[in-house]
């Protein structure tokens, strides 16, 4: 009887031992299973004036094309002037490839993102592009933010969606992308400090929709100018800030 009681207790634990692999085994496909968007930016390092460039994105979920990405817009603009930028939506080809034709007018350096936003998930690669002679601007205060806000966090980016033709007493969307090396940055904290008066001051907590992506709705009660300071914050001490102002009607 005891032979045969041991005989079952190690059948048993032979059965609970298997398990137990198979169980980290299907963890292990879990994680393998987990991809990324990843958007390859294809942009030439120089251009004439007056030469019409094809800017293409390609991109992939994994090692899949996305031929059905949510959107891809590029966004150009000669360093400096990024509230003169241009937006426009790129062409898919259907094959995980989508481009435009854009064509710059004048010498300088120029600087673009490929805003992409696929399986939930947005990323916004970066390029620059000098044409003709290029230009005298000093590059160094553009490199890691609109507007010329430098950052102090190596790899962190943040594009503010300036909102157009802005009502009085009508609910706005403040959209903010941002990413670390071009990745969309999760989980951070993201608040929207806006006013018109300093001693007036709003502040408005963004909620994550996509991978980068921070959405707040604010009604401006009033016409005029207002200031919007947008903070980022993580559990890592990252704490960024950048300010744009806004027009109301």
């Amino acid at each position: 009887m005891i032979v045969l009681r041991k005989g079952l207790f190690m059948l048993l634990l032979v059965f609970i031992t298997a398990l137990l692999v198979a169980c980290g085994d299907e963890k292990g496909d879990s994680v393998d299973e987990l991809v990324s968007l990843d958007v390859e930016f294809i942009v030439p390092e120089t251009a004439d004036v007056g030469e019409t460039v094809e800017l293409k994105a390609l991109v992939t979920y994994g090692d899949e094309p996305v031929t059905d990405a949510d959107e891809v817009q590029f966004e150009v603009w000669e360093t400096g002037k990024q509230d003169e930028s241009d937006k426009i939506e790129a062409e898919n080809h259907e094959d995980g490839t989508y481009t435009i034709d854009y064509t710059f007018e004048h010498d300088g350096v120029f600087e673009m993102y490929a805003h992409t936003t696929a399986h939930d998930l947005h990323t916004m690669p970066k390029k620059e592009l000098t044409v003709g002679e290029g230009g005298n601007n000093d590059h160094e205060d553009h490199d890691h933010g609109d507007h010329g806000h430098g950052f102090h966090t190596e790899g962190f980016d943040l594009h503010f969606m300036e909102p157009e033709n802005v009502t009085a007493g009508e609910e706005t969307e403040l959209m903010t992308h941002i990413t670390m090396d071009e990745d969309g940055l999760k989980d951070a904290n993201v608040r929207y400090e806006i006013w018109q008066d300093k001693d007036n001051t709003d502040w408005v907590d963004a909620e994550e929709n996509n991978a980068g992506e921070y959405v707040a709705n604010y009604s401006f009660e009033e016409t005029g100018t207002y200031h919007i300071q947008i903070h980022v914050e993580d559990d890592e001490d990252l704490h960024e800030h950048a300010e744009y102002e806004v027009e109301v009607q």
